[in-house]
Formats: structure tokens, sequence, C-alpha cells
């Protein structure tokens, strides 16, 4: 099984939710998608995958959330838009496996893919 974590080793989510997998034998593809950012194309994958609409994907609480322009209202494509330009805005993480996604948000929310 191929299991992959969008990563961001800076964020304590993203740092438990890596050592949960490794914890459970599993050796993920690590991407460090700030600095591998996400295509608009794959973030619309990511949607479908996870079954939610990119502001449910958003960090809200980050600067470039207000410096983008963006508010509760913005609009699907707006939000991508600024995720792409700043994958910072992207929840974390995000694993893949088996064909699912899961945010480990707790961590323990990617243990129903595996």
């Amino acid at each position: 099984m191929t299991v992959t974590i969008w990563h961001n080793p800076r964020c304590s989510k993203s740092r438990a939710t890596l050592a949960l997998l490794e914890e459970r034998g599993l050796s993920p593809d690590i991407r460090l998608y700030l600095q591998d950012a996400p295509t608009k194309d794959e973030l619309e994958a990511v949607l479908g995958m996870l079954g939610i609409s990119a502001q449910d994907l958003v960090r809200r609480g980050e600067a470039e959330f207000k410096a983008f322009g963006l508010t509760r209202d913005s609009s699907e494509a707006n939000v991508l838009k600024a995720m792409v330009a700043h994958p910072k805005l992207i929840e974390r993480p995000i694993v893949f496996a088996n064909g699912s996604a899961r945010i480990g948000r707790p961590p323990e929310a990617v243990l129903d893919i595996l």
C-alpha cells in the first residue's frame, strides 16, 4: 500500500500524523507541499476525495487569507487560486491511501483509510 502525506514539519498536527503512520510500520511518501505546491487540478482532485469545498480546506487564520482578499463568501475559484499561490493556506496534513484522502485533524482521522 502506498501512503502519501502532504506534510509541514513545522506543524504539530502534521508531525503527530506522520509519527502515527510510522508507529504503524508505514513509511509514507512525504510531500513537503510548501516547497512542492499542489496545482489547481491536484487541489480539485483532493477536494473530490475529501468530499469538501475549498472553503473547508482553507486555513482562515493565516495572514495570507486576508492578504489575498478572501472571506467566508469567496468563490471556490478564488480560494483555489489563493491556495495554489500560497500553499500555507491549505489545511494540513493530508494523507492519501487506498484511493482516499483524509485531513489529519485529529491525527487519528487518517486511520480509517489505511
